[in-house]
């Protein structure tokens, strides 16, 4: 039976985790199916994501009770290296970009799924230890109703610099945000990697009052009720709030062109219940795994190459103007890159 999902905002500091039953430890006794009886998931996924995949995962392992910490891809990286002599948590998913290369390889467990050969060959590991399961597509995420009302049309880049939209665009921190990394990255593919071209429209963005969050879901649930009008985001969080319901949004894939990061799910060194964190990583890498969840969600494209499923609230993947990522060059110059955007940050604001 699957314990209530918990999901709690990950902090940096104090490392013990408390359970749905209060419990700050958990059993590492095995179930009939032998796997372990329990399984505690970091990630950064959506609530309706990580619904979906306990459900689905408990259907064919119904004796793992699964709980769930749910934060920023740089929240709980850094929770899972500051735990690395304790750990606390047993796989994530989420956040685990095709453009980390080896960062975290001392707090991960170099293992790949059996399914491996089945991956897009784009998409297959590039370190050993992160399995690639989905793809995370940049959009703006836009509020139609404030878009009318400022007779803006917006289709691209180009459009974000209208001063109609000065602090009104909505991006979270590159520095611990996975999906404002992604952002960066589909930047640089469009304009040039480190060219003055980019860093050119980046400062315009900035000083058209560009607002930096913490959070990576502000991006998309901030532009629904209305605060900013338009967030830069990624397809998932964005067309999830199309599957509930949301009316006055819709997905921007830029007109200069859009691109992807594959994400994935890593089984934690030292984990307390190894077992379980393998199954769940075989199911996420699974045609089948992938099958039932891509029908399930709608949401999300995966990679696996025998899955099939439909998405209706994503757009064919003909209609969208693509990019090509350099994800070697970007891996090789994200510290640098990062560190050009802090500067400008304090440059633009000072």
């Amino acid at each position: 039976m699957k314990r209530a999902l918990s999901i709690a905002v990950v902090g940096l500091l104090g490392t013990a985790m408390v359970f749905a039953n209060g419990s700050k430890e958990s059993s590492s006794a095995q179930g009939g199916d032998g796997l372990e009886k329990n399984l505690v998931l970091y990630s950064s996924m959506t609530e309706n994501d990580l619904d979906n995949l306990i459900r689905l995962f408990n259907e064919k392992y119904p004796g793992v009770e699964v709980e769930v910490v749910n934060g920023s891809g740089g929240e709980l990286t850094a929770r899972i290296t500051a735990e690395k002599d304790n750990p606390q948590g047993d796989v994530m998913w989420g956040a685990l970009g095709n453009s980390d290369g080896d960062t975290h390889s001392a707090v991960f467990e170099h293992y790949l799924s059996p399914y491996e050969e089945e991956v897009m060959p784009d998409y297959r590991s590039n370190n050993g230890f992160y399995n690639f399961d989905h793809l995370s597509t940049t959009v703006f995420c836009v509020n139609t109703e404030l878009e009318k009302q400022l007779g803006l049309d917006i289709k691209g880049y180009a459009d974000l610099l209208d001063p109609k939209l000065k602090g009104r665009i909505v991006l979270s921190d590159p520095n611990s945000s996975s999906a404002a990394w992604n952002n960066l990255q589909n930047m640089m593919a469009v304009f040039g990697n480190d060219s003055p071209e980019v860093w050119n429209y980046i400062e315009k963005l900035m000083r058209n009052g560009l607002v930096i969050s913490t959070s990576s879901s502000v991006c998309f649930k901030a532009v629904q009720s209305g605060e900013y009008v338009v967030g830069l985001t990624y397809e998932d969080g964005a067309s999830t709030l199309l599957k509930s319901g949301a009316t006055n949004i819709r997905m921007v894939y830029p007109a200069e062109g859009a691109s992807a990061n594959a994400f994935g799910c890593a089984v934690i060194q030292g984990a307390k219940h190894p077992k379980a964190a393998r199954a769940m990583v075989d199911f996420l890498m699974s045609a089948d795994g992938q099958s039932a969840l891509g029908s399930a969600l709608g949401t999300l494209r995966f990679t696996n190459s025998k899955a099939k499923y439909a998405s209706p609230y994503l757009p064919a993947s003909d209609t969208i103007k693509w990019v090509t990522r350099d994800v070697k060059w970007l891996t090789a110059n994200k510290k640098a890159l990062l560190a050009k955007w802090n500067d400008l940050v304090t440059k633009v604001h000072k």
